[in-house]
């Protein structure tokens, strides 16, 4: 996995973050062990603390699982992929709402646009 962390927010947030992409994109599978803290800070470049940091809330919220003697998995919970897929994807679509409107676009026009594009794509495959 490609981790892309800056110093703008907080490496550990930004952590979860990625890891959630990585999980809702497919990258890690439900059910599918992850590598151990020290593999995933040394592939982050982080320290091993700040990966442990990111990990635990995971585990927090469900969506990775701790087995004492086998290491951290990923949730099989489906449903609970699927909400945090469409939460992401809600968080997308409301930031280039935000973003056309600071360009002085209204919604109609937005939506127009976002169809005219569309169709234009499905055009090319």
């Amino acid at each position: 996995m490609q981790w892309d962390l800056n110093s703008d927010r907080p490496v550990y947030i930004q952590l979860i973050e990625q890891i959630q992409a990585g999980i809702i994109s497919g990258h890690y599978k439900a059910g599918d062990k992850l590598p151990s803290v020290r593999d995933l800070a040394a592939e982050a470049a982080v320290n091993p603390n700040t990966m442990q940091k990111a990990l635990s809330e995971l585990e927090r919220t469900g969506l990775v699982y701790s087995n004492r003697t086998s290491g951290r998995f990923i949730t099989s919970d489906m449903e609970m992929i699927q909400e945090l897929k469409k939460q992401s994807a809600r968080k997308e679509i409301q930031d280039f709402l935000d973003r056309m409107a600071l360009l002085g676009f209204q919604p109609e026009e937005t939506l127009t646009l976002f169809q005219e594009t569309l169709k234009k794509c499905k055009n090319l495959l």
